[in-house]
C-alpha cells in the first residue's frame, strides 16, 4: 500500500479543528480508557488501519487490557465491560452506522442513565472526531505501524 496524501501537503492549518477537538476531549474530564474504547471500536467498523494501531497502542498505555480490545467487535457477547461501556459502545456504533442504523430513544435512554447530558455530548463528539480521523486516514491511506503511545499529545 503507498499512501496518498500526507497530512503535511495539505495546507496550513487543514487539521487544527480536529487537533483542538482532541485537546477538548484530553481535558474534559471524560474517561480516557473509555475514549479509547469508543476510538478503537469506531475504527473497526470503518477499517481504519491506521486509527485501530494507535487506539490500540494508546488503549494498553493507559493500562487498558488486551483481553477486552481482542474482544471489543464482540462485546456484547463479554462479561467484562461494564454496563456504562455497553451503553458508550451501542451508541458509538449507532453513530457510526448512521447511514444504516438509527440512534434509537433505546440506545440514547441506556446511554443517559449511566452518562448526563455533558458527558454525552463529549461522548457524541469523541464519536465524530474518530469518524472523521478514519475517514482522513482511509482515504489517504496513511500507513499504520508507526505510531507510539502519546505521540499527538
Amino acid at each position: 500500500m503507498e499512501q496518498r496524501i500526507a497530512f503535511q501537503d495539505g495546507n496550513k492549518g487543514l487539521m487544527d479543528g480536529l487537533y483542538k477537538i482532541g485537546m477538548y476531549l484530553r481535558q474534559s474530564g471524560l474517561d480516557h480508557k473509555l475514549q479509547e474504547l469508543i476510538k478503537t471500536r469506531a475504527s473497526q467498523i470503518n477499517g481504519c488501519a491506521y486509527c485501530l494501531d494507535m487506539h490500540w497502542k494508546d488503549a494498553i498505555a493507559q493500562g487498558e487490557t488486551e483481553q477486552r480490545l481482542y474482544s471489543l467487535s464482540a462485546w456484547r457477547e463479554c462479561p467484562y465491560y461494564t454496563e456504562a461501556e455497553r451503553a458508550a459502545l451501542a451508541y458509538t456504533e449507532a453513530v457510526t452506522k448512521i447511514p444504516q442504523t438509527d440512534v434509537t430513544d433505546e440506545i440514547f435512554n441506556e446511554l443517559s442513565r449511566h452518562f448526563d447530558k455533558a458527558q454525552i455530548a463529549d461522548i457524541t463528539m469523541a464519536i465524530l472526531a474518530i469518524n472523521s480521523w478514519n475517514r482522513l486516514n482511509v482515504a489517504f491511506r496513511t500507513i499504520p505501524g508507526g505510531y507510539k503511545p502519546g505521540m499527538f499529545n
